[in-house]
């Protein structure tokens, strides 16, 4: 199981070769001192990795997520051999390349064009491939106006592009990839988005790290969630993902606890979905098709003219759907409330049912429905979080060129003249 601990408060200082032998000639007398004088420097340790443990198929994409610090970084740079483990080893079959800081390596003095030469040999890339790939290169990063002028001239968003652009073009049998998608405006990130669906689709094997959870469901079939350097979840993604999700939006405090006062005369006590899913957790929505909501309720008195509510709430406690039932009447005991849904057309997350019930203006129970329900369908938005409503609803899209005839409708009446210059 590899592991990575490291020491608060110790200073690392780069010493010389005499530093090194009086060091060494001095070391028995200097350990004697310190277990005579009891001296210690009062370092802390902590462990950045512990006991993480996974394997990862030929060919296979996989997604690693978790909050920052939890060690998403570290588990890289062990990959990339970069760092060492303090416990545990690593086995990687196959060439290797990691995308680790975007732009490491890039000398703000040379330009455009030598640059791409020296971060190309420093990731890996023979002189022939770099030849070979030049012009792609330059042509993704969109400077070749610019390819002769020294760095240090580039904008930020420029250099950005370059670097990414350079190492999109690596092709090595393993792809090591940390939060570089991140970087860049919106239309950049579309690029990056299309070539890691293009380096995918090789049959290359990757290790993919970002917080933008969209990104990990369209571009990976297996998620690690890695959370205080530890493995938290492994699994299928749509269920890894909508999991960390909830974590995240409760603020990561475990199993929410029942808050409700203890009612008399009615309760309910549990619910779960019925569906055809690949998932056995009974809260777990993870498909498309037709669904019912179970809702078990216990009487301890007669219901004559009852009124039962309904709601369903996002995270963010967004009301997304809600219905009401009057005119009840049911007799002391256990009951099941069921609703079916042609389906639940919903952005992949966690969500909560509010069921209530009530005689006249009385109250008989209201209740938060515990655990969450995890929606964790395909996702059929944006690949972008923020860019992505509450729907995920299916849609086809087609482009058909109009004819003279429908243009000649449109001339004048919608400026049409005007925009083509007729």
């Amino acid at each position: 199981m590899l592991g990575k601990r490291y020491r608060l408060g110790q200073r690392q200082r780069y010493l010389a070769f005499r530093d090194r032998l009086g060091g060494f000639l001095r070391a028995p007398m200097h350990i004697l001192e310190h277990k005579a004088n009891g001296i210690s420097h009062g370092l802390r340790e902590i462990w950045a990795l512990l006991d993480v443990t996974f394997e990862v198929q030929p060919g296979e994409i996989i997604g690693m997520i978790g909050r920052n610090g939890a060690g998403k970084t570290t588990l890289l740079k062990i990959l990339s051999r970069i760092t060492e483990p303090s416990a545990g080893w690593a086995e990687i079959w196959g060439s290797m390349g990691s995308l680790l800081e975007v732009g490491t390596g890039f000398h703000p003095e040379l330009t455009g064009r030598e640059n791409i030469y020296l971060n190309g040999a420093i990731l890996g890339m023979g002189r022939r491939e770099i030849v070979r790939k030049f012009d792609e290169i330059v042509s993704f990063a969109e400077v070749a106006d610019f390819l002769d002028s020294p760095l240090k001239h580039y904008s930020s968003g420029m250099q950005t592009r370059l670097a990414f652009a350079v190492a999109a073009h690596f092709e090595p049998e393993i792809l090591l990839v940390d939060e570089v998608l991140a970087v860049g405006d919106l239309a950049f990130q579309k690029k990056c988005l299309g070539k890691m669906d293009e380096v995918a689709r090789t049959g290359r094997t990757i290790v993919f790290v970002s917080h933008q959870m969209n990104q990990i469901r369209r571009l990976c079939s297996r998620v690690i969630w890695i959370d205080a350097g530890r493995l938290r979840m492994d699994g299928k993604t749509p269920e890894i993902v909508s999991s960390y999700e909830s974590a995240m939006s409760r603020g990561d405090i475990g199993e929410r606890y029942e808050t409700r006062e203890s009612q008399t005369k009615a309760r309910f006590l549990r619910w779960q979905l019925e569906c055809p899913s690949e998932t056995a957790n009974p809260y777990c929505l993870g498909s498309l098709g037709e669904v019912a909501i179970h809702f078990d309720l216990y009487l301890s008195e007669k219901l004559y003219r009852g009124h039962h509510g309904i709601a369903l709430f996002s995270a963010n406690r967004e009301l997304i759907w809600g219905r009401a039932t009057d005119g009840l009447r049911l007799q002391p005991g256990l009951h099941r409330i069921s609703y079916t849904f042609p389906y639940l057309p919903l952005r992949p997350g966690p969500y909560f049912w509010q069921v209530s019930l009530w005689q006249e203006h009385e109250l008989f129970d209201l209740w938060d429905c515990l655990p969450e329900m995890i929606v964790a369908t395909p996702n059929l938005q944006h690949p972008r979080d923020e860019w992505s409503g509450v729907l995920n609803v299916p849609s086809e899209v087609r482009f058909t060129q109009l004819g003279e005839v429908e243009c000649a409708a449109h001339r004048g009446r919608t400026g049409l003249d005007r925009l083509i210059g007729a």
